[in-house]
């Protein structure tokens, strides 16, 4: 599974090969209410077939109708901006005040997007440095931190996987997760040390290593755009890891398992010096509480709360899987306020 910016990508570099023009249509500037962030991404084709978004479907029929009436013609990069008054808002659909510029470069051999495509491919991080005045693309490595930059004369985009997903556990739940995972641009690892696991077991643009999940944690260094999820059951491969990654800065650390089997699970880790604040970061039972059953529904509970966690969403109490059944587990006429957990 690709994500949507890979998908435009490959659908310019196979438009160009196919003789085609395209046109790369990226979201610089937002003012007020918008319904794509910065940077989101829509290729559109000569013939005004699109892939990706930057609106939601309003400014796109815009684009489409533009492109068959006119066809492309530009030669160079434009800057072109929707919704500055009320009108052109109600016109394209856009919420009250909603403004968007967009950068519309034609593309062609000097674009170097098969380059690109080469780049995330190996996993890179990349910063793509577009002159607006003449097209040119420079490549260079890009910083996790570094974000979209715009000036009057150079687009600077990010693209690549910049945030990480460590998995301990290569079984079928594990198979979901990364790949709802790597959809969701993450830099996704598996880890697990048991061969009758790992045997078949392959899901594209996921690496899979078979060292012992705390030395696979020591080695990550997790930093604050990484996430650990332990999912084997077994306290022997996801224990020691889960002490690794509680002491290092990743934003997410969770582990499957009952409210009894996590309870258990904390006692466990206490005697490996974990001090309150540090047990206080566990997610576990791991996931928000949707009634998922399947190992694909849980796959999107996981990364539901996984996903509030990057955001800095403080879930309300009673969404979380444990707080969920304890809640619905209430005696009636009981004050669900009372049940032990987080508040």
């Amino acid at each position: 599974m690709d994500s949507i910016d890979l998908e435009v990508l490959k659908s310019c570099d196979d438009w160009l090969k196919a003789g085609h023009r395209c046109e790369l249509v990226t979201v610089i500037r937002t003012w007020g209410s918008s319904p794509r962030p910065e940077g989101a991404m829509l290729a559109i084709r000569d013939d005004g077939m699109v892939v990706g978004s930057v609106s939601g479907g309003c400014i796109e029929d815009d684009l489409i109708e533009h492109v068959r009436r006119h066809g492309i013609v530009r030669e160079h990069p434009e800057m072109v901006t929707y919704g500055i008054t009320a009108e052109e808002a109600h016109r394209f659909g856009l919420p009250c005040g909603g403004t968007i510029q967009l950068a519309i470069e034609p593309l062609s051999v000097q674009s170097r997007i098969p380059e690109l495509l080469d780049r995330l491919a190996a996993q890179q991080l990349v910063a793509r440095r577009l002159d607006l005045h003449t097209g040119a693309v420079v490549y260079s490595e890009a910083r996790p931190a570094m974000t979209m930059q715009v000036s009057d004369t150079v687009l600077t985009t990010v693209h690549g996987p910049r945030w990480r997903l460590l998995i301990i556990g290569a079984g079928q739940l594990s198979r979901f997760l990364a790949q709802i995972a790597v959809g969701m641009e993450y830099q996704v690892t598996v880890c697990d040390p048991r061969e009758e696991y790992r045997q078949g077991w392959s899901v594209p643009g996921v690496s899979l290593v078979h060292d012992m999940p705390d030395d696979v944690v020591i080695s990550m260094r997790p930093d604050s755009r990484s996430a650990v999820v332990a999912l084997t059951h077994d306290p022997k491969l996801d224990d020691l890891a889960l002490m690794e990654a509680l002491k290092s800065d990743a934003f997410y650390v969770g582990a499957i398992g009952s409210r009894a089997n996590n309870a258990k699970r904390r006692e466990r880790l206490k005697l490996f010096d974990l001090d309150d604040t540090q047990l206080a970061r566990l997610h576990g039972p791991i996931g928000i509480y949707i009634g998922s059953k399947t190992p694909a529904e849980i796959a999107v509970s996981i990364l539901a709360e996984l996903t509030a966690a990057k955001n800095g969403i403080d879930l309300p109490h009673g969404v979380r899987v444990a707080e969920a059944k304890s809640i619905l587990q209430t005696p009636p006429g009981a004050d669900a306020c009372t049940i032990p957990g987080p508040h």
